[in-house]
């Protein structure tokens, strides 16, 4: 399958959703600079994660995949990359406690700046320009200048990504991870009841850390209590940069791409015969798959087929973002599809694509009830098909911004405008975030209880 391949045998393919610079010659030389630089992520850290996402296929484990829909450049800051790893490990330790399930935690982050975009180019006032792609591509203000796609933004985005793996590195190593300072976690705008409920949380750990720090068993002598592993991805969309980015690793002699840990294909360049598919499939990265409604599922096995012909557990997932309105009609017929072929995948649930409306107010928003109620019916759905509904994937932030309806905090269509932050899709905060943990927990927990009651029949 991969004899003929290269990073750029994707060239010769049709490639949608890819701008089109003006100055090639200038992408050129940016492109020879950035295939120099140093890798962003490690091949082994790469294998490390598909070895978990294997544990995740045989229902040994739980992924969290959440990050900003798109990555900008303005509003790149130490505390922002901060806020967010810090509520994606508070929902870990609350899917943890609840669940007593292990947590594969992969961040949209660090390189989630290429966006599809419906139409190619955007026009207002009759002046027609490139639609923004996001800030790898171009910028967002509606001008000649910013809109054209500029290269120079690949080799910012190149080291926007590297600083915020350095600082990821540093948390998730470096003591901030330690379920000791679990209290330090707090995110100051949190004081409704998922703070109450996570303080609870955080008081019972303390007790449990003292009884084991008694036993003589504390972070020095056990890892997993003093740091964590936590892991990158984005969707691999402006190809140029990923095909820059892909290295043969010393250790295996194997491709990867060592832009992230995780790459995953989209619901709109999921096509057979198309570049994408013929970038990802030479890669040695867990890759993920968007099931969307216009998914066929003899395309979707024919694609399973190409992106891991050798059926390895832990290589795929599938992120299902049907809506909550399609997801029970559709989903099921996927799920026993794939089932009954015997192929190897994580089955995880994206709420957040096939739930977006316009509000009265004319925000693009999305409600959290209908998050909820796609997640609760993906749950169901496995239970009847007797499959593992492996992980959720979300477009969040640890910010408190007011881009999702409803929750605990009440967010109404005439609060959206208050704090509406977001370059393109509509995220949970923090609180949001938080509630839907303790809901994931419950039905983990749930899940769990009929898996073991179901092994003792």
């Amino acid at each position: 399958m991969k004899n003929n391949w290269s990073p750029s045998s994707w060239r010769k393919k049709n490639a949608l959703h890819m701008p089109q610079y003006l100055d090639e010659k200038h992408l050129n030389k940016t492109l020879e600079k950035i295939s120099k630089f140093p890798p962003l992520v490690f091949a082994g850290e790469a294998r490390l994660l598909k070895e978990k996402l294997s544990d995740v296929s045989k229902g040994k484990a739980f992924m969290l995949q959440g990050g900003d829909c798109a990555e900008s450049f303005a509003d790149f800051h130490p505390d922002n990359i901060r806020d967010t790893f810090k509520v994606i490990l508070q929902m870990a330790v609350v899917l943890t406690f609840g669940a007593s399930c292990p947590i594969v935690k992969v961040g949209r982050i660090a390189g989630q700046f290429a966006k599809p975009r419906s139409s190619a180019t955007e026009t207002i006032n009759n002046i027609e320009l490139e639609s923004y792609k996001g800030d790898i591509i171009n910028g967002i203000d509606f001008n000649e200048k910013d809109r054209n796609p500029d290269p120079n933004r690949l080799v910012q985005a190149y080291n926007q990504s590297a600083s915020t793996l350095n600082l990821l590195r540093a948390f998730s190593q470096g003591g901030f991870a330690n379920l000791s300072k679990i209290h330090q976690w707090n995110l100051n705008f949190v004081k409704d009841e998922n703070a109450t409920k996570f303080r609870e949380i955080s008081n019972r750990i303390d007790e449990c850390l003292s009884f084991m720090e008694a036993c003589g068993i504390n972070g020095n002598s056990v890892r997993q209590l003093n740091e964590t592993d936590f892991f990158t991805s984005h969707e691999a969309l402006l190809l140029q940069y990923e095909e820059a980015l892909t290295r043969i690793d010393s250790t295996s002699g194997k491709w990867y791409d060592v832009s992230a840990h995780m790459l995953w294909v989209g619901d709109r360049t999921r096509q057979l015969d198309g570049a994408h598919i013929e970038f990802l499939k030479g890669i040695e990265n867990p890759i993920g798959i968007k099931v969307g409604p216009s998914t066929k599922t003899d395309e979707l096995l024919k694609i399973l087929d190409v992106l891991n012909p050798n059926n390895e557990s832990g290589k795929i997932t599938l992120i299902c973002r049907m809506g909550h309105e399609k997801v029970g009609s559709m989903l099921p017929n996927i799920v026993n599809t794939v089932h009954k072929s015997g192929k190897n995948v994580v089955w995880t649930c994206d709420p957040m694509h096939g739930n977006t409306i316009k509000s009265n107010t004319g925000y693009k928003t999305r409600p959290l009830k209908d998050i909820i109620s796609e997640i609760h019916q993906f749950f169901q759905i496995h239970r009847s098909e007797g499959t593992y509904p492996g992980g959720v994937h979300l477009e969040m932030t640890g910010q408190d911004v007011t881009e999702c309806m409803g929750g605990l905090q009440e967010i109404t269509d005439e609060d959206l405008q208050n704090r509406y932050h977001t370059y393109c899709d509509p995220r949970l905060n923090a609180s949001q975030s938080l509630e839907l943990a303790f809901l994931l927990s419950d039905f983990l927990k749930e899940e769990k209880l009929l898996s073991k009651q179901s092994s003792n029949l």
